[in-house]
């Protein structure tokens, strides 16, 4: 694939950020303009290497050699179709997506890896310029109805393809817009919201519905989906955060990453915010607790938002600046990572725990109270390293530990695994026949790339479990009965 000496001829060589002076006084997304030449000798890299490992890599087993020999060819509409062929939703995940298929690029064992996460922007982008990206509804309807639950990238994946099979797809979302995490978790710098609306306009176009202001098992009855629909996909996410119980939680300015994500989505988007509820980090010393992707996500935003100080701290110790020998090629690698928010500025350090908050006469938070601690699984205090840091605003981003349980889980009876997810057989369904999960409700807190994987998947089995039906075939869900409900 590509040209078989290119990746001895050419560099690694990835679009440049903004100047971060200009970037962090606006909303807009971070990546200058790639020139075309350069992109497709960024293709031309693409070994010959035989066993493309990028495959694997990859969760919905994108067909990267093939795609990267037609940028290299300049051959773009056959590209767009190969990407799709495989991906609902690639302008999502050529901005988001950490890129595992990368890690896993035979390049990558002694050199840098080809730059497939940009290609793959690139690619569908030149397909939306040149309108090759248009509705594609199915030749005949089925007669099927689904109700997908949640308007993330696993239901939108799984609505799609569910359209296109010829079933009637309405999506359930329980925010005013459709999006999800896309809409409401991911900040505009990193994905422009006018991307998202081009696909639904699409998917539209295609006869999927969407209902908004539709939060089933609160004003939208789960026996009314039962009764109405032949299956239920259920999407919602891995929602309840984990929680940080030390003294002093209960102060005002202690809040959650997806309580303070959202909002600035909402002003970016033109909403007027109650201002007895507004998080904001302007003028504040803010300080995060998480170094994952969503505590990066907040880094950007209170920069954004002209915070007066922001620290960062992570549990976990430092990470190795290159690959560590722990997770050798093609695994996704352990080491050091900085995001776009890093660049911009704050304190970023490890090792940290948090022990306790105090706060003013008021009831509003003033101070962090912190230790240095010892590596997994432990992390034992280490004595005499107890220090404190000022804090006007802190944002909790521990990650996730699951589905909300109460509301539309509890109603619909359906059995969660050891972790809190919702169980599935082999097939995507849950323990009651035709109710199907997909994404990070059914695998926990995952990737973008991962949800698309689960709705596609998922999608190919509601549609099998349809046809079972139509031919009056009996279909019992094979949950592992180990697998019980958990409180």
């Amino acid at each position: 694939m590509g040209k078989t000496t290119a990746f001895m001829e050419h560099a690694r060589e990835l679009p440049q950020r903004r100047p971060i002076t200009q970037r962090v006084n606006d909303w807009f997304e971070i990546y200058q303009d790639f020139p075309e030449d350069r992109l497709r000798n960024q293709g031309a890299r693409c070994m010959d290497c035989g066993v493309p490992f990028c495959h694997t890599g990859c969760p919905v087993n994108n067909i990267i050699p093939d795609w990267n020999d037609l940028v290299y060819r300049g051959r773009w509409k056959e590209a767009v179709r190969q990407l799709h062929a495989t991906n609902n939703f690639p302008e999502f995940t050529g901005r988001i997506c950490p890129a595992p298929c990368e890690a896993a690029c035979v390049l990558g064992i002694n050199q840098p890896a080809v730059t497939i996460k940009n290609i793959e922007k690139s690619i569908i982008e030149r397909g939306f310029e040149e309108g090759w990206i248009r509705p594609e509804p199915p030749r005949r309807r089925t007669g099927k109805k689904v109700a997908v639950v949640g308007s993330g990238p696993a239901g939108l994946a799984a609505a799609q393809q569910l359209c296109r099979a010829g079933h009637s797809v309405v999506v359930y979302e329980k925010a005013d817009r459709i999006g999800g995490l896309l809409r409401y978790g991911i900040p505009h710098f990193k994905l422009e919201k006018h991307i998202i609306d081009r696909r639904l306009e699409q998917m539209s176009a295609e006869g999927v519905q969407f209902v908004t202001n539709a939060h089933v098992g609160k004003n939208v009855a789960v026996e009314d989906l039962q009764n109405e629909c032949d299956a239920i996909v259920l999407a919602g996410g891995s929602e309840q955060p984990r929680d940080l119980k030390v003294p002093g939680r209960e102060l005002r300015g202690i809040h959650y990453a997806m309580e303070f994500l959202p909002q600035q989505n909402r002003r970016c988007q033109g909403d007027e915010l109650d201002p007895a509820s507004d998080i904001l980090a302007t003028g504040k010393r803010a300080v995060i607790i998480g170094g994952g992707d969503t505590g990066a996500d907040c880094l950007g935003t209170c920069h954004r938002q002209m915070a007066k100080s922001v620290h960062q701290f992570e549990i976990m110790p430092m990470p190795p600046d290159e690959r560590s020998p722990q997770t050798p090629w093609p695994l996704w690698p352990m080491q050091l990572r900085t995001e776009a928010a890093h660049e911009e500025g704050g304190v970023r350090d490890w090792s940290i725990a948090t022990t306790s908050f105090a706060g003013d006469a008021n009831g509003n938070v003033t101070k962090l109270h912190a230790v240095r601690v010892g590596p997994p699984p432990k992390f034992e205090p280490i004595p005499g390293t107890e220090f404190t840091v000022d804090a006007d605003l802190v944002l909790i981003a521990m990650g996730f530990l699951g589905p909300v349980r109460n509301g539309m889980i509890e109603q619909l009876g359906v059995d969660l695994d050891p972790r809190g997810n919702v169980a599935t057989d082999d097939n995507s369904m849950t323990s009651v026949p035709g109710i199907f999960a997909a994404g990070d409700m059914r695998r926990g807190q995952s990737l973008v790339v991962w949800a698309i994987a689960e709705g596609r998947k998922t999608a190919a089995s509601v549609d099998r479990y349809l046809q079972e039906i139509n031919h009056g075939k009996v279909v019992h869900s094979t949950v592992a009965t180990e697998r019980r409900t958990v409180a």
